[in-house]
């Protein structure tokens, strides 16, 4: 099975798929109205002008349709790896993964998940400040804390009750923005008039800061890349057909909010003209409802922090942390340290800068920078796959140039909470730099052992009466990926730190495969009932259950007649006692008795730290731990010759 996500079978175009898509793939591009056009107002509201509303109202209908429409719902969709998507799933598709193209991920990766701070911070706040409307004594940052908080619980146990309401509140959420939108457009159908994209070119050439206030206009697309992120869980069609239908409501609120302001809008006064446009009768439940879209984006963005950081973890970007699966759903994981951390600095960010208009200074600045390592990684992609270049340089230039135009602007909030987002992404590309390269370092100094130079050697261990039996059957993971060779280390633990006798050794080699559901394995007889090697095939978006999964090889087989699952003592045998298992784990600890480069030491500084966050094979690959032997052995480095040691001659 490949399905995935909250709801695994709306990966064909139909109603019912289009109508959840919008619950689980635009949460996030949906609250966008509450906040955006308060933002621009707040920014330009000294020296407000028909200009003001017409420009910014002009670049964001051109931002949705060039950014989000054309980049993201037309080409980038089709960058998938096997039905997935994401920065992470497009690394894993580019053939020649370089240096640069891991880095570019990385960061990428790290300002995305900087994203999910952010996301449920300012969408719940924004809501529930319109409760102010109401009540303007209304306390809106303990209504907003304990919000975050009953959401950030709630992810232990999974979504998969709640999820299947998300849909329709959205579907409702989307016909009130457009209705809302046509009662003001109506009023003031001149407003129309901003799909030209003259206004756009005076705004930022003619308003006094019009460039600078491309900051506030980004938040209308913030959503687009975790759009792509959340390809696997919907498909391609339904996001495409939900897209025309979202895009065409948020449009109309967007001009109707600048409709508003335009007959209605007094210069100085501090207003959410989101919340201004609705009739007095509709403010309470149009408010409940903004919550409840609110809550479904930060879910859709918390959801897919989750999926972003296992697969990280899968391409090793991240040191492999504890995941698990709350709910029977393929590829709805549950990462506990993630959602402790996000629920944390969640809290941190409301309480520190306790209204949303503060928070549009951090948010955006982060997907600003993923959405132009998309725009890179897709060119260098489009390139392998033999497009024409010069469409290619097309491509890229149109884009760096309006992503690199909008950077420019957010860079501008960087004292007002942008620091915060860069000091979160940067705190995140640290640990995946130091974990991808500091791997690179440790397994430069991998050696191999050819395994036909000891076959015999194996034979008579197994036989060898003389040496204590360690286990009927000894398992390691390994790492090498020809089948006639193994780890160096495997050889000495087996041979040479204590001699370890079993009746039959089994090698575990667990490859992480680019297609993202694949479960499958083969087994090789290196030395027929003495010597074998079990090769699992594994999606990245697979739990590595090895010991269940290799519980179930071991029935194959004995089902099949290829091994016999009997005890190696005598007197447990005739009893029918099945053989006993025995795990080992081998960790490589560097000596520090080397000189390495600056560079690797800086590299492995971080990689110590990341490693921190890491489980060993025992805890990653679900191995029973009461049945594991767990050994240390030191890297063997080949360092430059010294002057050696002499020994002194002593005189009588």
């Amino acid at each position: 099975m490949k399905e995935s996500g909250n709801h695994p079978y709306i990966k064909k175009l139909s109603l019912f798929g289009v109508i959840v898509t919008m619950g689980i793939v635009f949460g996030d591009l949906g609250t966008s109205p509450l906040y955006t056009m308060r933002a621009i107002l707040i920014g330009g509201g000294d020296n407000f002008s028909e200009l003001l509303i017409y420009g910014s109202l002009s670049c964001i209908f051109w931002t949705l349709t060039l950014s989000t429409t054309i980049k993201y719902i037309i080409i980038v969709l089709r960058a998938d790896n096997n039905g997935e998507g994401g920065i992470f799933a497009l690394f894993a598709i580019i053939r020649k993964k370089s240096s640069w193209v891991a880095v570019l991920t990385m960061i990428g990766g790290a300002a995305l998940l900087a994203d999910g701070v952010l996301t449920p911070s300012i969408t719940v706040t924004s809501a529930i400040e319109g409760l102010r409307m109401v009540n303007p004594e209304i306390p809106v940052v303990p209504i907003v804390l304990i919000i975050i908080a009953a959401l950030f619980f709630i992810q232990q146990f999974g979504t998969k009750l709640i999820g299947s309401s998300f849909g329709p509140i959205m579907l409702i959420w989307f016909t009130m923005l457009g209705v809302l939108g046509i009662s003001q457009v109506i009023l003031h159908p001149f407003i129309l008039r901003v799909v030209n994209p003259v206004y756009a070119f005076r705004f930022l050439s003619e308003y006094p800061g019009g460039f600078i206030l491309l900051g506030a206009v980004f938040l209308c697309t913030t959503g687009a890349e975790a759009l792509y992120a959340d390809l696997g869980h919907c498909g391609r069609l339904n996001i495409r057909i939900s897209w025309i239908y979202v895009k065409l409501c948020l449009l109309l609120n967007y001009f109707g909010q600048g409709a508003w302001l335009i007959l209605n809008y007094t210069p100085g006064k501090d207003i959410n003209p989101f919340f201004q446009i609705m009739p007095q009768w509709l403010l309470l439940p149009g408010i409940m409802l903004a919550t409840a879209a609110a809550i479904i984006a930060s879910q859709a963005i918390i959801s897919g922090s989750f999926t972003l950081l296992s697969e990280a973890v899968s391409l090793n970007f991240w040191p492999r942390v504890r995941t698990l699966h709350p709910t029977y759903v393929m590829g709805q994981v549950y990462v506990p340290f993630v959602n402790w951390f996000l629920w944390i600095a969640c809290t941190l960010v409301v309480i520190s800068f306790q209204q949303s208009e503060n928070m549009s200074a951090a948010y955006g600045l982060a997907i600003t920078i993923t959405e132009i390592m998309t725009t890179c990684l897709l060119s260098y992609y489009l390139l392998q796959k033999g497009i024409n270049h010069r469409l290619i340089l097309i491509l890229i230039m149109v884009y760096l140039t309006i992503e690199g135009s909008f950077l420019i602007a957010n860079l501008y909030k960087f004292k007002n909470g942008g620091w915060f987002t860069l000091l979160l992404a940067s705190s995140y590309f640290l640990l995946m730099f130091g974990w991808y390269f500091g791997r690179k370092i440790k397994n430069r100094y991998i050696t191999f052992a050819n395994l036909n130079k000891y076959t015999d050697l194996f034979k008579d261990l197994s036989n060898d009466e003389s040496v204590p039996k360690t286990a009927t059957n000894l398992v390691y993971i390994i790492r090498a990926n020809r089948k006639d060779q193994v780890e160096s280390k495997i050889i000495f633990s087996i041979f040479q730190k204590q001699p370890k006798r079993a009746d039959t050794y089994w090698f575990i080699h667990v490859n992480r495969v680019t297609d993202p559901n694949q479960l499958e394995y083969h087994v090789t007889q290196l030395i027929p009932g003495i010597l074998i090697r079990v090769d699992f095939e594994i999606g990245f978006k697979v739990d590595p259950k090895i010991n269940l999964y290799f519980r179930e090889v071991i029935e194959d087989l004995v089902r099949e007649g290829e091994i016999k699952l009997e005890s190696g003592y005598d007197s447990l045998r005739k009893y029918n006692v099945p053989g006993d298992f025995k795990f080992v784990n081998i960790e490589r600890i560097m000596p520090r008795d080397f000189k390495l480069s600056n560079r690797e030491n800086f590299i492995l500084t971080f990689y110590r730290i990341a490693g921190r966050l890491n489980n060993n094979d025992v805890k990653f690959l679900q191995l029973d731990s009461t049945n594991t032997i767990i050994e240390k052995v030191p890297i063997l480095i080949d360092q430059p010759s010294h002057t050696r040691i002499k020994r002194m001659n002593t005189s009588e």
